[in-house]
């Protein structure tokens, strides 16, 4: 077991690694910028200590800070949680130069799907199906104009290095190509340093739908179901839930067998998600790999009962998975919200403030992951995630129930919020259906 872990993180996601170090028994130190201090992770936390400036360049990104911390507080290992040095490979290797365990896949496995060409590349060779498209970079307009011409618009073009919906635009056809490729080509050089792009067919009324896997050094890979992740906004996740309404019995376990296989091709470790587009024959295709904690996992943790931080801080010791996580089976169904600090009626700006009331939903079936307190200043420096609403029921409809209770209980005043919004998506009658896709959002917004 840890000695004592770093968390090289803030917000919700803090918090929750906090709670699981504590339920492990295992001594946490919680990392924070200046403009954290306040923060309840912070206020919580047995141990603190100061990483840096407000500034994410100068605190939870910067790997010399966390590496002296983790060195000054006598911590064998960081848990980097989502988003910041999550994914990053080069942290994760100088982690392991440094003798000091990254609670994550190793480094090796992270590179191989920091680059989304090669991670198409090697899911094809294990037999999982990708979207069609380019398997070579394109650095240049001109190559990306004929790569187009022979696949037929329309089509995404997206960053090599991407993630989070950076470097993507959407493509109708060559002059709009033509037009937005250098844009997406320098947003992906600004985000990841690399300005390489590659193409994808684009699929009409897709589904974006995940799978939960994890795996140990023994060479043991399970997954525990899939999310629907379609409710999105600019590739930006507002609502997951487990189980997926679209899928089949057949289609499910044919899902379910890509994803194992095309981790076994890479001999994943840890915890991971791979994800899919679905289209509307229920044909799936190889999206990409977060090799990380997702956001959105506590739906699994609600429909499984397996607690995927404990897993994750026990899988890195070299430990096998658990009795548990080998024996899941998904039960019922569970839906997550998140409530983020943007205005819905200014077109979702970014919102900062003082939380000047807080009043948290509660219940059967209903829990609420969150950093906030009345008083806390939501800063405006990070991502605006405040809060994740889960609620279970035994159906689809129990759990749709409990959900709107608990965001009519749910009270964050002070600063603009996206609850108003999620009210209203949730008694939007096609959402009820179950008929959604990736361009839901957009077309309800386009709409009024």
């Amino acid at each position: 077991m840890f000695r004592k872990i770093l968390i090289a993180n803030r917000g919700e996601i803090a918090l929750r690694i906090q709670r699981a170090c504590r339920e492990l028994g295992i001594p946490a130190v919680q990392a924070y910028s200046q403009a954290d201090r306040d923060s309840l992770p912070v206020l919580l936390a047995e141990e603190r200590i100061c990483i840096g400036p407000a500034a994410a360049e100068e605190s939870y990104l910067n790997v010399p800070h966390l590496i002296s911390a983790a060195l000054i507080v006598g911590a064998d290992a960081i848990h980097p949680g989502y988003g910041f040095l999550a994914e990053n490979a080069d942290a994760a290797e100088v982690c392991e130069r440094c003798g000091i365990t990254f609670i994550g896949p190793p480094a090796a496995v992270i590179d191989q799907f920091s680059d989304k060409l090669a991670a198409r590349q090697r899911m094809q060779a294990a037999g999982v199906p990708i979207v069609p498209g380019t398997l070579e970079p394109l650095t240049s307009v001109e190559a990306a104009r004929e790569a187009a011409a022979a696949l037929g618009y329309p089509l995404m073009l997206k960053a090599v290095a991407g993630g989070g919906g950076r470097g993507m635009r959407r493509v109708q056809d060559e002059a709009e190509l033509l037009r937005v490729f250098p844009i997406a080509q320098a947003e992906a050089r600004a985000a990841f340093g690399n300005g390489s792009l590659y193409l994808e067919k684009l699929i009409p009324d897709a589904r974006h739908v995940e799978v939960q896997i994890l795996g140990d050094r023994q060479g043991t890979i399970i997954e525990l179901g899939e999310r629907e992740c379609s409710i999105q906004r600019r590739h930006q996740k507002l609502l997951e839930e487990a189980p997926s309404v679209a899928l089949d019995a057949a289609t499910r376990r044919a899902l379910l067998a890509a994803a194992v296989r095309g981790a076994r091709a890479v001999q994943y470790q840890n915890v991971g998600t791979v994800e899919f587009l679905v289209d509307r024959a229920r044909q799936f295709y190889f999206l990409e790999v977060n090799t990380r904690i997702q956001v959105e996992h506590p739906v699994t943790e609600m429909v499984t009962g397996v607690d995927l931080v404990k897993e994750q801080i026990l899988l890195a010791t070299g430990a096998p998975l658990s009795r548990a996580a080998r024996t899941a089976k998904p039960r019922g169904h569970a839906i997550e919200c998140r409530i983020n600090a943007e205005d819905p009626a200014r077109g979702f700006a970014p919102a900062a403030g003082t939380v000047t009331r807080f009043v948290a939903p509660g219940g059967p079936g209903v829990r609420l992951d969150t950093h906030l307190y009345e008083g806390y200043v939501a800063p405006p420096y990070y991502d605006a995630l405040l809060a994740k609403v889960i609620a279970w029921g035994h159906d689809r409809a129990e759990a749709l129930a409990r959900m709107q209770r608990a965001l009519a209980e749910l009270r964050i005043e002070g600063l603009a919020t996206t609850l108003p919004y999620q009210r209203r998506l949730l008694a939007d009658a096609a959402f009820q259906r179950g008929e959604v896709s990736t361009e839901f959002v957009a077309r309800q917004l386009a709409g009024g």
